[in-house]
Protein backbone atom coordinates (compact mmCIF):
# COMPACT_ATOMS: atom_id res chain seq x y z
CA UNK A 1 0.00 0.00 0.00
CA UNK A 2 1.31 3.74 -1.11
CA UNK A 3 1.19 6.08 1.83
CA UNK A 4 2.61 10.40 1.78
CA UNK A 5 4.61 10.81 5.84
CA UNK A 6 5.68 14.37 5.93
CA UNK A 7 9.09 13.56 7.75
CA UNK A 8 11.52 15.86 8.90
CA UNK A 9 14.61 16.93 6.55
CA UNK A 10 17.02 15.38 8.55
CA UNK A 11 15.21 12.10 9.72
CA UNK A 12 14.84 11.81 6.34
CA UNK A 13 18.21 12.11 5.40
CA UNK A 14 19.74 9.75 8.11
CA UNK A 15 16.85 7.19 7.19
CA UNK A 16 17.92 7.34 3.83
CA UNK A 17 21.77 7.29 4.76
CA UNK A 18 21.16 4.10 7.48
CA UNK A 19 18.78 2.04 4.62
CA UNK A 20 21.94 2.75 2.52
CA UNK A 21 24.83 1.40 4.91
CA UNK A 22 22.03 -1.18 5.61
CA UNK A 23 21.66 -2.49 2.06
CA UNK A 24 17.81 -1.90 2.45
CA UNK A 25 15.29 0.10 1.01
CA UNK A 26 14.01 3.23 2.44
CA UNK A 27 10.38 0.89 2.94
CA UNK A 28 11.93 -1.68 4.68
CA UNK A 29 13.57 1.06 7.32
CA UNK A 30 10.60 2.77 7.68
CA UNK A 31 8.90 -0.98 8.21
CA UNK A 32 11.47 -2.15 10.82
CA UNK A 33 11.08 1.27 12.76
CA UNK A 34 6.94 0.97 12.96
CA UNK A 35 7.51 -2.53 14.06
CA UNK A 36 9.69 -1.88 16.48
CA UNK A 37 7.85 1.11 17.35
CA UNK A 38 4.40 -0.51 18.10
CA UNK A 39 6.01 -3.66 19.63
CA UNK A 40 7.59 -1.47 22.21
CA UNK A 41 4.06 0.71 22.70
CA UNK A 42 2.64 -2.42 24.44
CA UNK A 43 5.28 -3.13 26.85
CA UNK A 44 5.00 0.76 27.62
CA UNK A 45 1.52 0.37 28.71
CA UNK A 46 2.16 -1.64 32.10
CA UNK A 47 3.40 -0.22 34.60
CA UNK A 48 4.52 -1.30 38.52
CA UNK A 49 3.92 1.49 41.18
CA UNK A 50 6.49 1.40 43.36
CA UNK A 51 5.78 0.12 46.96
CA UNK A 52 6.41 3.23 49.41
CA UNK A 53 3.96 1.85 51.68
CA UNK A 54 4.92 3.29 55.74
CA UNK A 55 3.58 1.28 59.37
CA UNK A 56 2.49 -1.73 59.82
CA UNK A 57 -0.30 -2.99 57.35
CA UNK A 58 -1.92 -4.85 59.98
CA UNK A 59 -2.16 -2.13 62.75
CA UNK A 60 -5.43 -0.44 63.79
CA UNK A 61 -6.63 2.29 60.81
CA UNK A 62 -6.54 5.47 63.41
CA UNK A 63 -8.62 7.63 61.45
CA UNK A 64 -11.10 4.62 61.17
CA UNK A 65 -13.39 5.50 63.90
CA UNK A 66 -13.77 9.09 62.83
CA UNK A 67 -16.51 10.72 60.95
CA UNK A 68 -16.27 13.11 58.02
CA UNK A 69 -16.46 16.21 59.90
CA UNK A 70 -13.84 14.70 61.84
CA UNK A 71 -12.22 13.88 59.04
CA UNK A 72 -12.32 17.52 57.54
CA UNK A 73 -11.18 19.10 61.20
CA UNK A 74 -8.24 16.50 61.26
CA UNK A 75 -7.18 17.87 57.13
CA UNK A 76 -7.87 21.29 57.86
CA UNK A 77 -7.01 22.23 60.86
CA UNK A 78 -10.22 22.48 63.07
CA UNK A 79 -13.93 22.65 62.50
CA UNK A 80 -15.64 25.33 59.69
CA UNK A 81 -15.12 28.87 61.56
CA UNK A 82 -17.56 30.33 58.23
Amino acid sequence: MKTTLDIKDELLIRAKKFAKRAGKPLRAVVEDGLRLAMSQSHESRTYDLPEFSVGDPNANDPLESLTWQDLRDEIYGGPDTG
